[in-house]
């Protein structure tokens, strides 16, 4: 067993024990580092696979940006999680019964898996040799080339989740006052100010 080995195995190991206790731990902050240590160990898994770029990828964009975005948000919210652990037990049965239904389709999938005997050969037709090209630059040809259409309907389709999110998490506070910006842009002139004449001693 070699070194390449070794790694792969506590890459893996990380990796499924960090996504077990991301789902099972009791402390949100909790889940979110062990989330963290499953990104990083998949990043290293890609390493060893030789997709470093993807592996950068991985920990600059979801480590570096989404985890911390989620970290914020989980210690400066106020949300009751006993509560929400309360209404929790009531969908176990579902989520369990989901659970098994997943199992078994994955189960079913796998029991009729076939290698094709022309699957290595399929997939080297795609793959440029390594001497003349890196894979860095090949990919990115093929994302901003071949599949650039797809990869600007994918942008666009986190776009609308994102503003989605936005729209569904926004709370409007009553008490507060907010800026209009339209009702300032069509406001008239000649009503903007008002002119009071005021006389000598009389104040306002």
């Amino acid at each position: 067993m070699g070194v390449a080995d070794i790694a792969f195995y506590i890459f893996a190991i990380c990796t499924v024990t960090g996504a077990l206790f991301t789902v099972v731990a009791k402390n949100p902050v909790h889940s979110v580092l062990w989330l963290i240590l499953a990104f990083l160990s998949s990043a290293g898994l890609f390493v060893l696979l030789g997709a470093e770029f993807v592996a950068m990828l991985l920990v600059i964009v979801y480590v570096g940006a989404v985890m911390v975005l989620f970290m914020f948000v989980v210690m400066m919210i106020d949300v009751d999680f006993a509560a929400l652990r309360g209404q929790m037990a009531k969908y176990v049965p579902i989520a369990l019964l989901i659970g098994v239904v997943l199992l078994l389709e994955l189960a079913m999938v796998f029991g009729v898996w076939e290698v094709s005997e022309n699957a290595a050969a399929a997939r080297a037709a795609v793959t440029p040799d390594l001497n003349e090209v890196h894979n860095t630059a090949a990919l990115g040809a093929l994302i901003y080339d071949q599949y650039i259409y797809m990869f600007q309907a994918a942008g666009l389709i986190l776009l609308v989740a994102m503003i989605g999110a936005i729209v569904l998490t926004m709370r409007h506070r009553t008490g507060i006052k907010r800026q209009n910006v339209m009702e300032q842009m069509h406001r008239d002139p000649a009503k903007a100010m008002e002119v009071v004449d005021v006389k000598p001693g009389q104040g306002l």
